[in-house]
């Protein structure tokens, strides 16, 4: 096996293997599950884990240079319109490409996919170009977000409420394994052109600012459309007896799923295609590398959304449909809480960005520091949008309070952690906040009785909410560290007196 491919299947299976222990555990000591349904499921992991491993291969092989090209090639450009009209395309034609979008449109009752999708991919494009415009005129990261949820949170008190989460859960969907390699390589060739003191800490913060557009955009769309007058129809697994029935099922579901995802890839390959022609930027080895890129994440994105749709979210709604139906259902909040804490290790790029935060702090973060806070964080957003699904708490008394407190510490902290905290807000909502606890919610809040659009929905906005307060406490953290010791250094320069403080001077 390809070494880089087993990298990346083993990263996938880290992410899903606490999820698949745990609903073992819960099929054995709460909730009996058919045997036929357990198959259905263990299967959809293995396609989920195979499927994750091949795409994140390809997105590295083929996005990660293409963004940084083009990232390059329009700090170059001197026509604004070029610059606006490139950001635009390019940010749309990824995003509907993306996998976790994909899965939540097909979750989302009342909305045509293809309507949710757009909608998104627009809203990621416009907002891309602004965070491009943001780095090449070098303006404030926390001044535009700050501006920025300030509309949010103005929009959402004007639109339907019916639409709030979905909107929320659009922000951070948008963030996943296919958007945030391009996006953030865009970010690395804008600075590698640039290349004054501020370019390191500019490059980051764009996909902050792409993960606000779809917000934005879907309380547009909310206007238009009325997600009350349709019922979700809960997601059943399918009934199995024999090993050729699970294989059957699969199989069957694969076709569907590779047109699908052909369309999706489809733009993004003419985008090369034609970006190639007219500037080419790759050598012949290259395109070939990037070729296969695509081959792999083609063939990983249909084998990801057939285990998902098929074998793996069927399970979730079923687990937190029987958990809720039952008198003790309040135990699904501590579930929910572990899911998120082990959820949030598993992730691959949780661990890049602990890593990161610890280079950029010398060490004064560590990375088993920013770890823990992440995973206590988590954990606790997760709680909280299964105590929402119990008791129908409305999302907007969380997510505003969040956000402004985000902002407040937004003005306090160096501002580095500002673009890493705000690009890491995605990050921790990865695939299995998508396929595992949004249908887990979805299932809880049908046997309630409470509504879907408004109770269900807004996981994914909860869990990418909490890096954005847990990055910046460690930014605060890691200022008061420094202060600490530079007042440690001026007092012992000053006991020691005026010579000791000339050598000190000389030496530095």
């Amino acid at each position: 096996m390809n070494p880089k491919l087993k990298e990346k299947t083993m990263e996938s299976l880290a992410a899903v293997l606490p999820i698949t222990g745990i609903v073992l555990l819960i099929s054995v000591i709460l909730v009996p599950v058919e045997l036929g349904a357990m198959v259905m499921f263990l299967v959809g992991a293995i396609l989920l884990v195979v499927g994750m491993g091949f795409f994140q291969l390809g997105a590295e092989m083929a996005m990660t240079p293409i963004g940084e090209g083009i990232g390059v090639q329009i700090s170059r450009s001197r026509s604004v319109i070029l610059v606006v009209a490139m950001s635009i395309s390019m940010g749309a034609i990824i995003t509907i490409a993306e996998p976790d979008l994909q899965v939540l449109a097909e979750q989302v009752p009342s909305i045509p996919n293809q309507a949710l999708i757009l909608t998104v991919a627009m809203g990621v494009g416009v907002f891309l170009a602004l965070a491009v415009a943001r780095i090449l005129f070098q303006i404030s990261l926390s001044a535009i977000l700050a501006v920025l949820y300030v509309l949010v949170i103005a929009m959402s008190f004007c639109a339907p409420e019916n639409f709030l989460a979905v909107a929320f859960d659009s922000g951070g969907v948008t963030t996943g394994p296919m958007t945030v390699p391009f996006i953030m390589a865009i970010g690395v060739g804008l600075a590698s052109v640039r290349g004054d003191k501020d370019a390191a800490s500019d490059s980051f913060g764009l996909v902050a600012l792409a993960s606000v557009g779809p917000v934005i955009a879907v309380l547009l769309l909310g206007c238009f459309y009325h997600p009350s007058e349709a019922a979700y129809s809960l997601a059943g697994v399918a009934d199995v007896v024999t090993t050729w029935d699970v294989v059957r099922e699969f199989v069957s579901s694969l076709s569907p799923y590779a047109r699908e995802v052909l369309v999706s890839l489809l733009p993004v390959v003419v985008m090369f295609v034609f970006f190639q022609l007219l500037s080419h930027r790759y050598q012949k080895r290259q395109v070939k590398r990037i070729i296969v890129g695509f081959f792999y994440t083609c063939v990983g994105l249909i084998l990801f959304l057939c285990g998902v749709n098929v074998g793996f979210a069927p399970v979730g709604s079923f687990l937190g449909s029987a958990i809720a139906g039952e008198s003790w259902r309040w135990v699904l909040v501590p579930i929910g809480m572990l899911i998120g804490y082990y959820i949030v290790k598993a992730e691959p790029a949780i661990q890049v960005l602990n890593h990161q935060v610890e280079s950029v702090t010398n060490g004064s973060v560590s990375a088993a520091s920013m770890n823990t806070c992440l995973s206590v964080g988590v954990a606790v957003s997760v709680g909280l949008s299964m105590m929402r699904v119990l008791t129908g708490i409305p999302i907007i008394y969380i997510v505003i309070p969040g956000y402004i407190a985000a902002l407040i510490l937004s003005r306090l902290v160096p501002k580095i952690f500002v673009g890493i905290a705000f690009d890491s807000g995605g990050v921790a909502s990865g695939p299995m906040t998508t396929t595992f606890l949004l249908p887990l919610s979805m299932g809880a809040c049908e046997a309630v009785g409470g509504n879907v659009m408004t109770d269900a929905f807004g996981v994914v906005a909860l869990v990418a909410l909490t890096p954005l307060i847990a990055v910046q406490i460690m930014g605060l953290w890691y200022r008061f560290r420094m202060s600490s010791a530079a007042r440690t250094v001026s007092g012992v320069l000053a006991a020691d007196g005026p010579d000791e403080i000339i050598e000190f001077e000389e030496g530095v």
